[in-house]
């Protein structure tokens, strides 16, 4: 049986030819292959880590079922397809729209197993029935829609819950992750994340350093006198240890909220799957329906121990685009790399460490731009707002996602925010388009841009995550 982990050495092994590029099932050396592997850790660094936290999950089962998932995903795909599968951003929303209702951990990772679940049963249902049955489901307008309420329905965690806690050093942080994703070039762009939260690391140790405690909102929620940066933990964890591991628990509060996600998931793998065929010359849309299920499968894993859901990271596609290397062997060795660093009780401490001020700086620009990330969607795919087919569901949906309206059926069970945001957008759009006139109906190529190439032949000029421009991130 083929499992994709044999590979011929690409020329000398050493840099690719002028033009040319290292294919997947090629390899330059293996210590080349080795430092490969680490530069793609690191590229996921910033978001995997900074995802974990804000769920209230164990960053060090982050990061090692992220490399559990890796390795699953490269044995679906038969080392096709090069991924690293890291903390999908897109659950944070979620995350912290169950614990606002007094959900645990387990409640959490209990509805995201669901939401990997149907992830996983909507590849089989690609794989056999091909691309349209999502096509149909869901076109640009609902998925962009999507995105962009799960997105922009953060914005209070950012205002009530981060940056409260130290306003000056947030301000900094996001002044200085701005500039580095936009003045920084290449792989240092892909890695903008991760030094936003260096830098905030040193402010705030600085600020420590300089005027002593800060009088402001704690991580508990208590205005008290406090350390920005606090190490003390670091100091207790140990060097070497397995991370803490729970059962999920299943809620159908939880679940309703978390289900939208699967939209904002498969457009993620979709425009992953394009972007990487793009890049290497070989068409993969034989293998979307494989990614998706994989992608579901690596999810339910993950969650069913109580680490996060993973999912494809366009920060490494840009590690790829800048190296001209598709080797998944460098994959291997950065799945390798992340179950190391999950063994490090200490690493994961100092993760868990980062000061309320530096996620208040990230979050501003991270949530906004995943909520931005469903308007590219939309000028990917040409969605005209002037057709109302397009423009009342959509409208409708996303004030619902963003302001937290709720619809009350009993005293125990209730739909708002992203939940029924999502579902006015899906249901509103196909009822609408049922009773709209035919002028109304001819429109642009169904979904966005991540799948829609490979029905028409066309290429596009997008990136991994859900089809955007190459950028900062997942």
């Amino acid at each position: 049986m083929n499992l994709g982990v044999r590979w011929s050495l690409h020329g000398d092994g050493r840099t690719p030819a002028p033009g040319a590029v290292v294919r997947p099932d090629e390899r330059l050396s293996w210590p080349r292959t080795v430092g490969l592997g680490a530069q793609h850790v690191v590229a996921m660094f910033g978001a995997s880590f900074v995802a974990p936290v804000l769920m209230g999950l164990d960053p060090n089962l982050a990061i090692m079922m992220s490399g559990f998932a890796t390795v699953i995903f490269l044995l679906a795909t038969r080392g096709t397809v090069p991924s690293y599968l890291g903390c999908s951003l897109s659950f944070v929303g979620v995350a912290a729209a169950i614990r606002a209702s007094g959900g645990s951990s387990a409640t959490v990772t209990g509805a995201v197993f669901v939401v990997g679940a149907v992830l996983f049963l909507a590849g089989l249902a690609v794989r056999k029935f091909g691309a349209r049955i999502i096509h149909a489901a869901m076109p640009p307008i609902v998925t962009g829609a999507v995105v962009m309420l799960i997105g922009f329905n953060l914005a209070p965690v950012t205002a009530a819950t981060y940056w409260p806690q130290d306003q000056w050093t947030a301000l900094l942080v996001m002044l200085f992750t701005g500039l580095a994703v936009v003045c920084l070039r290449g792989f240092w762009s892909r890695i903008a994340i991760f030094l936003g939260l260096i830098f905030g690391y040193a402010i705030s140790w600085v600020f420590d350093l300089a005027f002593g405690k800060i009088h402001s909102m704690s991580p508990s929620g208590r205005v008290t006198d406090h350390w920005r940066l606090d190490l003390s933990g670091v100091a207790e964890a140990d060097w070497i240890g397995l991370p803490h591991l729970h059962g999920p628990s299943f809620e159908w509060s939880a679940i309703l909220v978390a289900l939208p996600v699967v939209i904002a998931l498969i457009a993620e793998n979709a425009g992953h799957v394009k972007a990487v065929g793009e890049m290497t010359g070989d068409p993969l849309d034989d293998r979307l329906g494989t990614a998706i299920a994989a992608d579901g499968a690596a999810s339910m894993l993950s969650t069913a121990v109580g680490g996060p859901p993973n999912t494809t990271y366009s920060e490494n596609i840009g590690v790829m685009a800048a190296t001209r290397v598709y080797s998944t062997a460098a994959y291997w060795a950065a799945a390798g790399f992340a179950l190391l660093f999950g063994l490090c009780p200490k690493f994961g401490a100092v993760v868990a460490a980062i000061p309320g001020g530096v996620l208040g700086g990230i979050t501003v620009i991270l949530y906004g731009m995943i909520g931005l990330l469903g308007a590219q969607i939309w000028i990917n795919a040409g969605v005209d707002l002037r057709n109302p087919l397009n423009l009342v569901p959509a409208a409708a949906g996303i004030i619902i996602g963003i302001g937290g309206v709720k619809l009350t059926f009993t005293d125990t069970f209730e739909l708002g925010g992203i939940a029924l945001g999502t579902l006015v957008v899906i249901t509103g759009y196909h009822v609408l388009r049922a009773f709209a006139p035919a002028h109304m109906k001819e429109q642009e190529p169904l979904l966005d841009a991540g799948t829609s190439a490979y029905e028409s032949g066309t290429a596009g000029g997008t990136d991994g995550r859900t089809g955007e421009e190459p950028a900062a991130k997942s």
